[in-house]
């Protein structure tokens, strides 16, 4: 106390944080599922500061909490000697160490090695924390509830933060883009993480084991989410929760997988017949991008004249032509805003293009990885979300009715609608979308390897006429 009063004195305040320190410390050791949760809390208020002189970003508190946690996992591992081989030999597992190898190989043969080991850097300590060690806390059935809920509650103060704002510009499209500035810095991934919980949001409406006023406060929830999305102006985030509401009625409507390959088949040979006309009204629709939620919608299909549309396309095409380049091996983890400035065609140049690689990457959780990484960077990612939906599928028709099975599959589908956006954004090399990303498929997975078993026989000893 005497030393920190001399601090302050000299206007040296970093000694304030000792308690603090000392508490994180302490639930490391005591108590890490704890200090996990800790850090899904304070996710949706981390502020993210950059530094472009060493090419680094870093959310804070979060990130160096992870790497903490990281490191402690590995020194447990190492220390102990074991861990759970049934979360090893899951296929989802399979997939995700495939994918991080091939990773780490194209860190070295990247054109820019230091800026592709930090991304696989921030990769593992994310997928450490909230894929390998979230496994193992999802254990605890209770823990998959607070998971959620220690994300929501702090989102909803930052929906407020960003409604609060948004309200003084009269709800205009144009405001929108920054008004949740620091905690998101753009609306795209605001309203990718709206999307995401919203069907967590409606499960809870609907849980019948939740108390009257859980249920009330859910309600209340329901509604705030759902102004908010409205007024993110976040398009991607509107079709991604149709796409949602669709698997929702194909598994509620137990539509057979035949029936859904014939009709995909079917309505893919229409669309290659009926191609050219397409193109044309999609080339003759000028809406813009507007306040007017119609007009917004609208605008979804512009490849004309919308800025937004268009540098899509740009960046999409600059990183096919990446990957022609290097189909292999690419250009390296996280380079793509870094090199692929001579790629753009001036005739695909928007009003938002840039050279200086400060405005977003590819606008794509799979064509990113493709001029990344290669052919295999994107297929082994790819193959990660094809276990996952494999795995929830499997998990929603095996399970009987009840808790579990209702929120199995109202995390699987907020996956969905993360991937669905990840076609138009990519988000994972951000605390705010990896945090329930790697989290919602480790609940899946935690579900498959240690309650799907148990809830069963529960089950049947509730119903042993069904043996």
């Amino acid at each position: 106390m005497v030393l920190n009063t001399i601090c302050c004195f000299y206007e040296i305040y970093w000694l304030n944080l000792l308690p603090v320190a000392l508490i994180i410390i302490y639930l490391a050791f005591a108590s890490v599922d704890t200090l996990l949760l800790v850090i899904v809390f304070f996710t949706p208020l981390s502020i993210n500061l950059t530094d472009p002189d060493i090419r680094l970003g870093l959310s804070l508190p979060t990130e160096p909490l992870m790497i903490g946690v990281m490191l402690l996992f590995f020194f447990k591992i190492l220390y102990e000697g074991k861990y759970d081989t049934r979360i090893l030999r899951h296929p989802v597992t399979i997939a995700l160490l495939i994918n991080l190898i091939w990773i780490f190989i194209t860190c070295l043969t990247s054109e820019m090695p230091v800026i592709s080991f930090k991304f696989l850097l921030a990769r593992l300590w994310f997928v450490t924390c909230f894929y390998f060690l979230a496994v193992q806390v999802f254990q605890k059935k209770q823990n998959i509830r607070r998971f959620a809920l220690l994300y929501i509650f702090p989102l909803l103060i930052v929906i407020a933060y960003t409604l609060y704002n948004h309200a003084e510009f009269g709800f205009r499209e144009d405001p929108a883009h920054w008004v949740m500035a620091p905690f998101f810095n753009d609306h795209t991934a605001y309203g990718a993480i709206l999307a995401m919980f919203f069907p967590l949001i409606v499960s809870f409406v609907f849980n019948k084991s939740l108390t009257p006023s859980m249920r009330v406060m859910a309600v209340i929830f329901f509604g705030v989410f759902t102004v908010a999305l409205i007024f993110s102006y976040t398009r991607a985030a509107w079709v991604s929760l149709i796409v949602a509401f669709a698997l929702w009625l194909i598994y509620f409507l137990r539509i057979r997988l035949r029936t859904l390959v014939i009709g995909a088949a079917a309505i893919g040979i229409l669309l290659s017949m009926m191609w050219g006309d397409l193109l044309m009204k999609l080339e003759k629709n000028r809406q813009d991008s507007s306040s007017n939620l119609t007009e917004h919608v609208q605008s979804i299909s512009n490849i004309s004249t919308d800025a937004s549309n268009l540098e899509r396309i740009n960046r999409w095409n600059s990183a096919m032509r990446m990957f022609y380049q290097r189909p292999v091996f690419g250009w390296g983890p996280g380079t793509y805003s870094f090199q692929y400035a001579p790629f753009q065609l001036s005739s695909e140049k928007t009003i938002i293009s840039t050279n200086a690689g400060n405005k977003g990457n590819a606008h794509s959780e799979y064509i990113g990885p493709l001029c990344e990484s290669g052919a295999l960077g994107a297929l082994s990612f790819i193959g990660i979300l094809i276990c996952t939906i494999w795995t929830g599928s499997r998990l929603y028709y095996s399970l009987p009715k009840g808790d579990l099975r209702s929120t199995t599959l109202a995390v699987l589908l907020g996956l969905v609608t993360y991937i669905v956006h990840g076609g138009l954004n990519n988000f994972l090399d951000t605390d705010k979308a990896s945090v329930p990303f790697w989290g919602f498929i480790a609940i899946l997975v935690a579900a498959d390897i240690y309650h799907k078993k148990e809830t069963e026989g529960k089950a049947l000893s509730e119903n042993p006429a069904t043996e």
